[in-house]
């Protein structure tokens, strides 16, 4: 009522207010960082940060002709990969995709890319697959590789971690995240994009990010929701707890050792995938078909996402609607488990991010970020 939308202009020229500000600041306080840039989703935060690599890291060409080398896992979102695909046009940015959290792989890359500015970009909870980036080894890589660590932490950011700052978050290694990307549109229930990272950072992609630059602010009444989130996750973390008390039930439920509020079912066949989603809407029950291209061919499956909103009765409707046939096909499905490259057992790793017990080790609070963008 006061403010209306508010200035409906891009941020540089207009569109930045108090409010704005305010949400940053909670923001970057949320991730562990020195700052935060608001963007208008989370595909313009990534296609920012990604435009704004090439931009920065710009140099002398390699006998492949390129000045800095890219490493993305081989299941990251789309907004990830069309923003190493802008990179790589820019033709400073040599590409490797590694092989779904296959740090050994990863590493085999890193030692063979003869470029001394590495850019290593993952997400941290995987839309389709509900399984985690194995964090610790990744920050390990990190701090043997001197590489530029930036994690698209949409699906953890208030779901995971003590204070709800995310899967780095909860597995200790939150500072050894050069940069974040996030959304609003996930557990903050709102909408927009945010990078959180250092102030040097964020001023060369405030300066570079054209998917920044060239679009139009958030509205005044999405950021002023974006920062109620917030408050309301900080005062309530009883919605956490009940979240997680959710995916242990589904996970009993089902006879899987799901690992995050993502649960997917892999169906195979599209058209089955449809068929069961419809049998379940009639049943009154929103659980989407994932088909190709979103997914492989024959990899066709059903999304099952968790909220702290579903209650205890929710989920074992949930369960008694779920044809014995698909309860069986989540039982032989792989992906439904934990990456491999997690050391943690599914209960315990699902009790740390639940917050029933605290962490017994966590990570080096004194690593310098900035030291990071020197070597770069």
């Amino acid at each position: 009522m006061e403010y209306g939308m508010g200035p409906r202009g891009a941020a540089l020229i207009c569109g930045y207010t108090y409010h704005h500000r305010r949400l940053e600041s909670a923001l970057a306080e949320l991730k562990h960082t020195e700052e935060c840039l608001l963007c208008p989703t989370g595909f313009a935060a990534n296609m920012a940060v990604m435009t704004a690599l090439s931009s920065v890291l710009k140099g002398t060409l390699s006998a492949k002709g390129g000045a800095f080398a890219i490493f993305s896992d081989s299941l990251n979102h789309a907004s990830i990969i069309d923003g190493v695909r802008l990179a790589q046009k820019t033709g400073y940015a040599e590409v490797y995709q590694y092989r779904h959290s296959d740090m050994v792989h990863l590493e085999k890359l890193l030692l063979e890319c003869k470029l001394q500015r590495k850019v290593v970009v993952t997400d941290s909870l995987f839309s389709m697959d509900g399984d985690f980036a194995p964090m610790t080894e990744l920050a390990s890589l990190r701090r043997k590789y001197n590489f530029l660590l930036v994690v698209d932490d949409a699906h953890g950011t208030l779901v995971c971690g003590e204070n709800g700052g995310g899967v780095a978050e909860a597995f200790g290694v939150e500072h050894d995240v050069d940069i974040y990307v996030g959304t609003l549109s996930k557990a903050f229930g709102c909408h927009g994009g945010f990078i959180a990272t250092s102030r040097k950072w964020k001023q060369w992609i405030q300066s570079r990010g054209r998917s920044f630059i060239f679009s139009t602010a958030l509205p005044i009444p999405v950021v002023t929701a974006a920062y109620a989130a917030i408050v309301v996750a900080r005062e309530e973390k009883w919605r956490q707890h009940v979240l997680w008390e959710r995916v242990r039930q589904l996970s009993a439920g089902i006879g899987v050792d799901l690992v995050s509020p993502i649960a997917p079912i892999i169906i195979g066949s599209a058209d089955e995938a449809v068929l069961a989603s419809r049998e379940l809407l009639q049943a009154g029950f929103h659980v989407l078909a994932i088909r190709p291209p979103t997914v492989p061919e024959g990899s066709s499956r059903l999304r099952i996402t968790l909220s702290s909103s579903h209650t205890e009765a929710d989920v074992a409707a949930l369960l008694d609607a779920l044809p014995s046939w698909i309860k069986e096909r989540a039982k032989t499905r792989p992906s439904l488990s934990i990456s491999s490259s997690c050391r943690w057992q599914p209960s315990v790793l699902t009790e740390r991010l639940g917050l029933l017990e605290p962490f017994s080790s966590r990570g080096s609070k004194q690593y310098n970020r900035e030291a990071g963008l020197s070597r770069l």
